[in-house]
């Protein structure tokens, strides 16, 4: 047994970079097919959405589509539209990408913007930007006593 071995078990790991090729193969080709193709659906009439990130599973079958509408409104109904039309943009996939298998597709809302925003949001509060600035002389702990 190596040394190593027991350094990595039960430690997470992340995408094999054959999967995040795949994903980002996947994510170019969504791209332009959401960009040609006119899906119709009420939730998807006239919106913009961006493809922010796709997730391979580790056998390339299935695809996690993380997506961002445009301004970011509506977008559970967006998401909707997506998965109610996920079979029919798998079919162009397909004709798009050159994997063994077209990978079954789910699509999410990317909810790192919303995060972003809210991180943004605690660092603009005064408490916070003060903890953050070092206006204090370094020795003001001594004070405390």
């Amino acid at each position: 047994m190596s040394r190593h071995s027991h350094t990595n078990r039960g430690a997470p790991q992340g995408p094999s970079q054959r999967q995040l090729r795949a994903g980002e193969l996947v994510r170019h080709a969504l791209v332009e097919i959401l960009r040609e193709e006119d899906i119709t659906d009420p939730a998807l009439e006239g919106v913009s959405v961006t493809v922010t990130e796709v997730r391979m599973s580790p056998d390339l079958r299935h695809a996690t589509i993380f997506v961002e509408p445009l301004g970011g409104g509506h977008a559970e109904e967006v998401v909707g539209g997506l998965n109610r039309h996920a079979k029919f943009i798998r079919g162009r996939l397909g004709r798009h990408i050159e994997l063994k298998f077209t990978p079954d597709l789910k699509f999410l809302h990317d909810e790192s913007f919303n995060e972003a925003a809210r991180m943004s949001r605690l660092f603009d509060d005064p408490r916070v930007r003060r903890d953050l600035t070092p206006d204090e002389p370094s020795d003001s702990w001594k004070d405390e006593d």
